[in-house]
């Protein structure tokens, strides 16, 4: 199964294949090495771990258009995890960041081979949403030294805004004005045309400005002399101490890899292709990984904007990513001298740019127009992860989301149902249509699956709506058309409130239930307890066979709507 996207490969495709790789490269060499400046790596890292991405993927992976490569997103989470540990600039950090690769590699691998990529759908997307914004903010807090020509400092995001505002009145005036004219260069050609490359324009157009106005001699820091060739490969060296003080962090970033990986996927527009393509695709991100590790980079991932510039530009295969590594493989090989008059404040400048694409206001409004405590909790984890940390924040998206997600099971929605006039459907009747009620009976409707988190909820609600349903409710139908199973605790509770409505007079059915539910209520005696002949195909035979007819109360005769579900 190598390289699956080349199969059945036509002549036809190499002209897109090529643009598209071409169009890549444009784009992702300033990108990739201004990531690699926001990981605490050597620019050229950056540019190694796109050729190791690139290439693994290309023969392992089956997505035909997803571009692999340094990534802003996990660059932030590797810098902080290795930081606690060595200090950024020193041997000792760039062999951790390695490491770290290794760590972050296998996790992946491992996850595509048992099959687990659908723990990538664990966040919700307002969670998701709080956490890129969070992202960007500690990118932009990251990159104003550099932008303004400052030195910089602090080690929380707090500090580093103190720092910063401290030394406003060092600010270099032509850093600045290379990261405005970047960033205008940027903004104006994306909006001309995505396909144009902008960002890499406004790196050359930098580099001129720097080298003939000898603008490193002004206080502008540049990216400085870059190694040649291509690195060597092997393992890097660490203690064990270190490496167990990775595995958080390791942890973190493979989390992050297979969330994005498949949030890339599904934003590409290519048709889905089902979860084992996934699966082999986070094996080949994970095998990326790892490969970047053993040439002494840092860890890669996949990328939502080079994706879309490679959908964008008609790439119809991996022939794309291998001709735009192929072209950075030159580079490294020929002229990286050409780089060492690069300004930092120009780097700084894309990456400024790269955190607003991270910060999507237009999804914040989205959610805030749906759910406000969805937006709520967008904003809080965006603030968790600005303000605390990313990894301290990924958790707490995860806790907010589970936290979310069980509120809402333990107080579930449901329903009064009416019958609908000259028919036998019976519908909610709090729809804005007009129903029948029969007199002393009550159809109730829950849409969630019984369990041991609103067993009780269900219970105190159910017991509300018979005791404000007039006249005095004589017969309770169960639909169970909303429920898809029931637990123990449900099973005890449906059992409890049974033998109370025999004793308060009311006689009980359940209709629509599914097989498996009937199952359910069988396996629990509940089947034998309300009896075989009162589990009902329909609402109506349930309430027809419980009232015996005429049930219909006719148009003049027709009680009062008992409350309705929420």
């Amino acid at each position: 199964m190598i390289a699956a996207t080349m199969r059945g490969y036509r002549v036809g495709w190499l002209r897109r294949d090529v643009v598209a790789g071409l169009m890549l490269v444009a784009i992702a060499v300033p990108e990739q090495m201004a990531t690699a400046g926001l990981a605490g790596a050597p620019a050229v890292a950056g540019l190694y771990a796109f050729v190791a991405g690139s290439v693994l993927f290309a023969l392992l992976g089956r997505h035909p258009q997803l571009s692999v490569g340094a990534d802003s997103t996990i660059a932030p989470v590797m810098a902080i995890g290795v930081g606690g540990v060595a200090t950024v600039g020193t041997p000792g950090y760039a062999h951790l960041l390695a490491v770290l690769a290794l760590l972050v590699g296998g996790l992946v691998v491992a996850v595509g081979l048992l099959r687990l990529g659908w723990i990538s759908q664990f966040l919700s997307t307002p969670v998701v949403t709080g956490v890129l914004a969070g992202i960007a903010a500690q990118i932009l807090v990251h990159q104003l030294p550099a932008v303004l020509g400052v030195p910089g400092g602090g080690t929380t995001t707090i500090g580093r805004v103190r720092a910063i505002a401290a030394q406003l009145g060092h600010v270099t005036g032509w850093a600045v004005g290379i990261a405005l004219g970047v960033l205008a260069i940027i903004v104006l050609t994306e909006r001309v045309d995505r396909r144009i490359p902008g960002a890499l324009i406004g790196v050359v157009g930098s580099i001129l400005v720097v080298f003939g106005f000898g603008l490193a001699s002004h206080g502008v820091a540049v990216v400085g002399a870059i190694d040649t060739g291509m690195p060597s490969f092997g393992l890097a060296s660490a203690s064990l101490a270190d490496v167990r003080a990775l595995v958080g962090p390791a942890l973190t970033v493979a989390f992050i890899c297979v969330v994005q990986s498949a949030a890339t996927e599904r934003g590409s527009g290519t048709a889905a292709r089902g979860s084992e393509s996934f699966n082999r695709d986070l094996v080949a991100v994970g095998a990326g990984s790892l490969a970047s590790g053993l040439t002494g980079s840092f860890a890669v991932n996949a990328s939502p904007p080079r994706t879309e510039v490679v959908v964008s530009s008609g790439g119809r295969s991996q022939a794309g990513s291998l001709v735009a590594a192929g072209l950075v493989v030159v580079l490294l090989a020929t002229a990286t001298q050409s780089l060492e008059y690069l300004p930092r404040a120009a780097l700084g400048a894309i990456l400024v740019f790269v955190a607003s694409r991270l910060l999507r206001v237009g999804e914040f409004r989205s959610i805030l127009r749906f759910d406000r405590l969805e937006f709520v909790l967008a904003i809080i984890t965006a603030l968790a992860v600005a303000l605390v940390g990313i990894e301290q924040g990924v958790l707490v998206a995860m806790l907010l989301s589970l936290a979310d997600r069980t509120w809402r099971a333990a107080r579930p929605r449901d329903a009064v149902l009416g019958r609908e006039p000259g028919t036998e459907h019976w519908i909610p009747s709090d729809v804005g249509q007009p129903v029948e009620q029969v007199p002393g009976v009550l159809v109730y409707l829950p849409y969630a699956p019984l369990w041991y988190g609103n067993a009780e909820f269900i219970a105190v609600r159910l017991r509300a709506v018979l005791d404000a349903t007039t006249p005095p409710v004589h017969a309770f139908v169960l639909d169970a058309n909303g429920i898809s199973d029931i637990d123990y605790t449900g099973a005890r509770m449906l059992g409890e409130l049974a033998t109370e409505l025999r004793h308060r007079g009311v006689t009980m059915g359940v209709a629509r239930s599914s097989h498996l539910v009937h199952h359910d209520l069988k396996h629990a005696g509940l089947v034998d307890a309300i009896g075989p002949e009162r589990i009902y195909a329909t609402v109506d035979q349930a309430v027809d066979d419980l009232t015996g007819p005429p049930s219909r109360p006719a148009d003049d005769d027709r009680p009062e709507r008992p409350a309705t579900g929420r």
